[in-house]
């Protein structure tokens, strides 16, 4: 089996080759540069993107950065956070292993499941939420605004099939979606750029390190994904490169478009400005077969979080055939979004979200200069307890610095903060905090063991 994956790979012939059912069949290397480099850009393109530019423009809620300030923050931000995810890519291209399981290497395989564990949950929620955006903004595009309901089942139906032909998705993005995506992003781009901007050293520095964090944390949040799709990549050079310059251009692009938006046309202080924004997009001309590409291309977000949902359950039950788990995970997602108000969670995920930081600083120290050659992912790797304290310290000084706003749990890390008697200073960065305090305390450890 593996010389025939290496032939089709070699000789361009991976047409109708797939991800593997379960854990134990290999991963075919099948995904050239320029498929990797469309996956990445369709993911660092979303709908949430131009709505989630007010975070970067207003920091704080109320006091605007000038446009100078909040270009510089989305760009800093991003490729800083799009290096941690491009360096995440790395591990799956050189073992052939999906994110969670390459855990095993860092924890040891029971321990490995906490992190799984979590992972799970947020891909489950974060796929709820997409399925709700995507029926949102078709729902808007249409112009049909009576039942929700058909456009979730639609969307939900669409991500479960995805998740049941990953590669095929891939090579189709590739093919169609990577420069249809490209020219609707510029389009809409252009047509608000027609509109007069304002002075842009107008407004205030003051919220650059917070602006920037949330771009960083955006990025990042995707290395907990990223082997489940590299593992197929050709090396790990291209797994590297195709996620630095795809994601980074993509979602660079998609947080100026926002802002621009948010500068001419849109209210920031807009209670409804997702739905403000979609409007005045689909207003330009010829707006709604732009806007409606972009709908569309929001079905890659539920994908990936759909399919790397299914493959972090295999690091637990690793001869589950993936294909049904494809459909459990997918059908449990459509019903929740037809229950549940999944914005109402948002804070949660992101949350959820945090803790992943400073463990990709934990694992990217141990598995780069530690025991890169000899990482074992099998189903006997031994516990390594210890590495979970660079974690937990990890995602404390995250928490202090930026506890979120889930109302309870931010109100105890204040508390601790008083004890501590620290106080978060507007320079600071969550993101990078966490993320050098965890490689930092990992790096003597992971020198002393080694062996």
């Amino acid at each position: 089996m593996t010389a025939t994956v290496e032939q089709l790979a070699t000789a361009g012939g991976n047409r109708g080759v797939e991800a593997p059912l379960t854990l134990d069949q290999p991963a075919p290397r099948v995904l050239g540069w320029l498929d990797q480099i469309a996956l990445w850009f369709n993911l660092g393109i979303s709908l949430l993107g131009p709505v989630g530019a007010v975070y970067v423009l207003q920091p704080d809620g109320v006091h605007a950065m000038s446009f100078v300030a909040a270009a510089l923050a989305i760009v800093v931000g991003t490729v800083l956070g799009t290096a941690m995810l491009a360096a995440a890519a790395v591990p799956g291209a050189e073992t052939g292993a999906p994110a969670m399981v390459l855990l095993r290497g860092l924890f040891g395989l029971r321990l490995s499941y906490l992190p799984t564990l979590i992972n799970v949950v947020q891909l489950i929620g974060w796929a709820v939420f997409e399925i709700v955006v995507i029926s949102q903004g078709a729902q808007q595009l249409f112009g049909w605004h009576g039942h929700l309901w058909p456009y979730v089942v639609i969307a939900g139906a669409l991500t479960t099939l995805m998740s049941i032909y990953p590669l095929s998705v891939v090579r189709v993005l590739r093919r169609y979606a990577l420069v249809v995506v490209a020219l609707a992003t510029a389009y809409l781009l252009v047509q608000v750029l027609r509109h007069p901007l304002p002075s842009l050293t107008h407004g205030t520095w003051n919220g650059f390190w917070t602006g920037t964090d949330y771009t960083v944390a955006v990025a990042v949040s995707f290395a907990p994904l990223a082997s489940d799709y590299t593992r197929h990549a050709r090396s790990g050079r291209s797994a590297f490169g195709a996620a630095m310059i795809g994601y980074s251009v993509a979602q660079i692009a998609c947080y100026v478009l926002g802002l621009v938006a948010l500068l001419t046309v849109v209210q920031a202080s807009d209670t409804n400005m997702q739905h403000d924004m979609f409007a005045r997009f689909i207003a330009v001309p010829v707006g709604w077969l732009a806007f409606g590409a972009l709908v569309a291309r929001e079905l890659d977000q539920s994908f990936a979080d759909s399919y790397s949902t299914v493959v972090s359950l295999q690091n637990v039950v690793p001869r589950a055939d993936r294909r049904l788990l494809a459909v459990l995970i997918g059908t449990a997602a459509t019903v929740l979004a037809l229950i549940f108000g999944i914005g109402s969670y948002q804070n949660f995920l992101l949350l959820l979200g945090s803790v992943f930081v400073p463990l990709t600083a934990v694992f990217l120290v141990d598995y780069f200069f530690g025991r890169r050659r000899a990482w074992n992912v099998g189903e006997d790797a031994p516990s390594r307890a210890w590495m979970v304290g660079p974690w937990l310290l990890g995602v404390a000084a995250y928490q202090l610095v930026n506890p979120g706003y889930v109302t309870w749990w931010a109100r105890a890390w204040h508390h601790v903060a008083d004890w501590l008697s620290f106080t978060p200073q507007s320079w600071m960065s969550a993101s990078l905090l966490s993320f050098v305090v965890a490689a930092v305390l990992t790096l003597p450890l992971s020198r002393r063991f080694a062996r």
